[in-house]
């Protein structure tokens, strides 16, 4: 009697895998999605671009970092903390801002193109990721040393009363 019964589950209902490879399955679904989302924010989050963060969610920190402008936008910081030849690195909006020459400022996602880390420092005309050595030129954000192949995505900021202005 036990023969029939095998064979009436086994011919009504689809065949399954055992448990274990459901399982594993499982295991290997939730760990794709998780290392998928974790390789989104790594590269710059779900924002349209690249650099992790959006004005509208921004929020002002307690040690004189990023602050909500009048006009809209976010102050990074005083343009006077820019040196010519130089730059700093905001890491709460993942930005970097420079000034290649006097008076003239760019602003770059300061998330590397090759694996999503932060960009470290801004010394000798180079913006330097720390992880595998990528460098960027500060007059355009554009790679002077790999591994990394893209460009860093240019920002859109201002300057207002000395103010660095992401908007």
């Amino acid at each position: 009697m036990s023969q029939a019964h095998e064979q009436t589950t086994t011919g009504d209902a689809p065949e399954r895998p055992p448990s274990g490879d459901l399982a594993r399955r499982g295991l290997l679904l939730g760990v794709s999605v998780v290392g998928a989302a974790g390789l989104a924010a790594a590269c710059g989050g779900s924002s349209d671009d690249g650099s992790g963060a959006t004005p509208s969610t921004a929020t002002p920190t307690t040690n004189g970092g990023m602050t909500e402008s009048g006009g809209g936008g976010i102050v990074l910081g005083a343009a006077a903390d820019i040196p010519v030849g130089g730059g700093k690195v905001f890491k709460g909006p993942k930005i970097v801002v420079v000034q290649p020459k006097p008076g003239e400022y760019h602003a770059y996602t300061a998330v590397c193109t090759h694996m999503g880390c932060t960009v470290g420092s801004v010394e000798n005309g180079l913006i330097r990721c720390p992880c595998h050595g990528s460098e960027y030129r500060i007059e355009s954000g554009e790679v002077a040393r790999g591994p990394a192949a893209k460009a860093l995505v240019e920002k859109l900021i201002k300057i207002s009363d000395g103010k660095i202005i992401l908007v």
